[in-house]
């Protein structure tokens, strides 16, 4: 889909031409991806049976704790749990009976609706990095990241075609009070971008922000009728659940609003060293939180979550791109579905300092485990770095760049007369080329993923260029990508009012950074 383009037909042939064509800016959003190849499942049906009943298990005997909200433990004991100070357990079979009212996909809306995505079913949602409180780039290196860095990394992601999503704290932009940044952020995410977004979650109260300036983005009725925010529910493993995410979630929840019910796994750490172990206490997990919110609204929109790394054993740090965070991974994404939830999972993960080789390896792997395991909201997408302390803006638009072979892989094989290409065969023959006859000549534009960063050429070119490695190249492409961006058009009216909203709320309260 195109919302804009800075591109013109070349009139007239020539190599500089194409390459002019090549090179131009285009402001277009590839749609969300619609999977045509099957997922990879590492779970037998016995072993699938076996996590299912340890689960309902450690939900009835050991429980899960609420911490600090007692309307939440006098909502379970309505629901029939049996509630033990702030331990809540659930008898078995009560949890999955109240997640059959959760749907299996819906519709996050964007401002513009032909950005809007549909998150389930063998969609997959790609969003930006989430949460790093420091940035790094070419000229500046690591640092703290502030506003002005938020801006431009929401800019980048309404310029990258193969994101749909804008994401959310893309940074902490530490320049701005606690108390305050999320209404700056939520104004980035609604003037600077079209694509959907996402809501804070770093109290109540700032969720219920979220959701009051959405109902003037969108309007009232509209937003308690559709949901057009995504929030991320991170849950304290092992089994613990906070009141600030509970308070937020129960806002979302109530007014219709997705959240992604996610707990935060370092096997080793904070769940069991064994493939098995995590993913049962990740599944009784996930089962609380989503039961928790359809006790809130039934049929509110929520995500079956797992963020899952291992650990250094000698450094305790966590590690990415890891054959067993992949096998959890991949058996989450079974359960997801014999749950009939949405699942979130997997993104650019890697723990270099630096877009370096160790990088490309880790993220590789994990951006392929999401597409392999049938994930359909991929937060942390592009622009992670150092385990998430970092967003990097050269990482983000190389990261970015690769997001489009999700997007080919994803289509599978074609095999209709044209993708037969019997025309092409019986054209060329024995010992001839297929360079010019006239199947090459119909499909070469579309026949093959053409990235957008990386370097193909002949060494004499390349070394002629300045012999510039891919870290260099995304440098530049980040400076190409902000001198042309183009900020989409809103309504003067809405925009006035969001505005209005932000300086009252602003105005409301004094500055507070902790």
């Amino acid at each position: 889909m195109t919302e804009a383009s800075t591109r013109r037909r070349a009139r007239g042939g020539g190599g500089a031409a194409r390459r002019a064509e090549r090179t131009a800016v285009k402001i277009e959003t590839a749609k969300y991806i619609e999977r045509n190849i099957p997922n990879f499942e590492v779970l037998n049906e016995e072993a699938l049976e076996i996590i299912e009943t340890n689960a309902e298990t450690v939900l009835a005997e050991i429980g899960v704790n609420f911490v600090d909200n007692p309307a939440a433990l006098e909502r379970w004991r309505e629901a029939g749990a049996d509630v033990d100070g702030e331990r809540v357990r659930l008898p078995r079979g009560l949890a999955r009976e109240l997640i059959k009212s959760a749907p299996s996909e819906f519709t996050q809306h964007a401002r513009n609706p032909e950005k809007s995505v549909v998150i389930g079913g063998r969609n997959l949602v790609l969003a930006p990095v989430y949460g790093p409180p420091f940035v790094r780039d070419a000229q500046g290196g690591r640092r703290y990241a502030t506003m002005d860095d938020f801006n431009k990394f929401v800019k980048l992601a309404y310029m990258s075609k193969w994101l749909h999503h804008s994401g959310g704290t893309v940074c902490e932009p530490t320049d701005i009070p606690v108390n305050k940044r999320h209404l700056d952020m939520l104004m980035a995410h609604m003037t600077l971008s079209d694509k959907p977004f996402m809501g804070s979650v770093t109290d109540p109260s700032r969720a219920q922000d979220s959701v009051e300036m959405c109902e003037i983005l969108f309007g009232k009725e509209f937003v308690q009728n559709n949901t057009v925010m995504t929030s991320l529910t991170n849950i304290n493993s092992p089994m613990t659940f906070d009141d600030v995410m509970m308070g937020s979630l129960e806002v979302y929840a109530a007014n219709n609003q997705a959240c992604i019910i996610s707990p935060f796994i370092v096997g080793g750490a904070m769940a069991p060293v064994s493939v098995a172990g995590t993913l049962t206490q990740v599944l009784a997990e996930v089962m609380a939180g989503v039961a928790y919110s359809q006790i809130i609204r039934p049929g509110a929109p929520a995500i079956f979550g797992a963020f899952v790394s291992s650990i250094d054993m000698n450094s305790g740090a966590p590690t990415f791109g890891t054959p067993e965070a992949s096998h959890v991974t991949y058996g989450a994404g079974q359960l997801a579905r014999r749950l009939g939830l949405p699942f979130r999972s997997a993104g650019s993960f890697c723990g270099s300092k630096l877009p370096d080789a160790q990088a490309a390896y880790e993220t590789a792997n994990s951006l392929n485990m999401g597409l392999m395991s049938g994930v359909n909201f991929m937060l942390h997408s592009c622009g992670w770095l150092e385990g998430g302390l970092v967003a990097d803006f050269e990482k983000f638009v190389m990261d970015a760049d690769q997001l489009g072979v999700l997007h080919g892989l994803a289509k599978g094989v074609a095999y209709d007369e044209n993708a037969q290409a019997m025309d092409a065969i019986r054209e060329v023959g024995p010992g001839g080329h297929y360079l010019g006859c006239a199947h090459t000549q119909a499909n070469f534009k579309e026949a093959f993923w053409k990235t957008d960063l990386l370097d193909y050429k002949p060494f004499e070119t390349w070394e002629e260029e300045g012999a510039r490695d891919t870290r260099t190249l995304a440098s530049a492409r980040v400076e190409h990508l902000l001198a042309n961006y183009q900020q989409p058009q809103l309504d003067p009216e809405v925009n006035a009012a969001l505005d209005a909203y932000v300086a009252e709320k602003k105005a409301s309260m004094p500055d507070a950074f902790t």
